[in-house]
């Protein structure tokens, strides 16, 4: 039930033999869309704790009650649609339709919908929020004027493109949980309550995900929860103005992406290959690493630059509120 057909796919398509190697028979015995169990506890949990506030108004109850126009609303609707399209595209893999390279909906259509996302998020924070500069700790903000639109798509795109590190158990999941984490910390001190419980909900989410994920995986996120992770994650950077510390607080998946990247430009020019395969990951795992170790040592140094970064935003960064 709901398990993945064989669509092992490289950058602007193409098969991937090395990769095949290494995880044909996990990729399509698995079930997916695990990630539902992410989103749906999220949107539960925040809704059944707004309606006991409504039904059993009280100090306690108000407290709990983290759904708020000017802080959750927007990531909460990214969180769902993002993830809602991330379940169509799972469900077209799965199928074998959707015009993608062996299912699912094509990369294009992907990028085009975060790009979408991107400038609705940024259209929101221009003309709504009236925010236009992006704010670099302990020197100050940078005024963007209009150039932030296009700025913040680019963010979401690239943070978007991060989610390729989705492919070892429990990797994905347990990075995502330290970098919500960090960016909960930095919502609290800033006080942003609502925000921060926001993240801790996604955090729970993850966790709960996460204990299933661990090697060997029962199903994997996929789509459903990488894009609506990623794409909620780049609206947080910038809800709680610490963006320019995204890069550090999420270095993994920057690394991932930028290896991909490296190695497609290496083999489009010099007809060569940097790493054995990418996403880095699995190039560790070519050259003999347990996958066990590789995720583990992921998750050490995400916790290291996470934590880096949350000091950095904490110490270095004003609050917009």
């Amino acid at each position: 039930m709901w398990r993945k057909k064989a669509r092992n796919e490289a950058l602007g398509g193409g098969e991937t033999p090395i990769f095949n190697k290494l995880h044909k028979e996990k990729e399509v015995g698995t079930p997916r869309m695990g990630g539902i169990i992410i989103w749906a506890s999220v949107l539960l949990t925040i809704f059944i704790l707004a309606f006991f506030s409504d039904i059993f108004p009280s100090v306690a109850t108000q407290k709990l009650n983290f759904l708020s126009q000017n802080q959750t609303w927007l990531p909460l609707f990214a969180l769902f649609v993002a993830s809602v399209i991330g379940l169509v595209d799972d469900i077209l893999q799965v199928r074998g339709g959707g015009g993608g390279y062996g299912g699912g909906l094509a990369l294009s259509k992907r990028i085009l919908f975060v790009l979408i996302m991107g400038f609705v998020g940024a259209y929101w924070f221009y003309f709504k929020l009236g925010i236009s500069f992006i704010t670099f700790p302990f020197l100050g903000p940078l005024e963007l004027g209009t150039l932030f639109i296009p700025f913040f798509m680019i963010v979401m795109l690239g943070t978007f493109s991060g989610g390729v590190i989705d492919g070892l158990d429990g990797l994905a999941g347990g990075i995502m949980a330290v970098i919500f984490s960090s960016y909960g910390v930095i919502a609290f001190f800033q006080n942003q309550i609502d925000l921060a419980a926001l993240c801790g909900a996604i955090v729970g989410g993850i966790l709960a995900f996460l204990w299933f994920n661990i090697p060997p995986a029962r199903f994997y996120m996929s789509e459903t929860g990488m894009l609506g992770l990623t794409v909620t994650l780049s609206i947080i950077a910038f809800l709680t103005n610490s963006v320019a510390v995204l890069p550090i607080i999420a270095l993994p998946l920057v690394i991932t992406s930028l290896s991909v990247i490296i190695q497609y430009l290496s083999k489009k020019l010099r007809n060569k290959k940097v790493f054995i395969v990418a996403p880095l990951h699995h190039h560790f795992e070519a050259i003999g690493w347990p996958a066990y170790k590789v995720t583990m040592r992921y998750w050490v140094i995400s916790i290291v630059f996470a934590v880096f970064g949350m000091i950095i935003s904490v110490m270095g960064i004003v609050p917009f509120n």
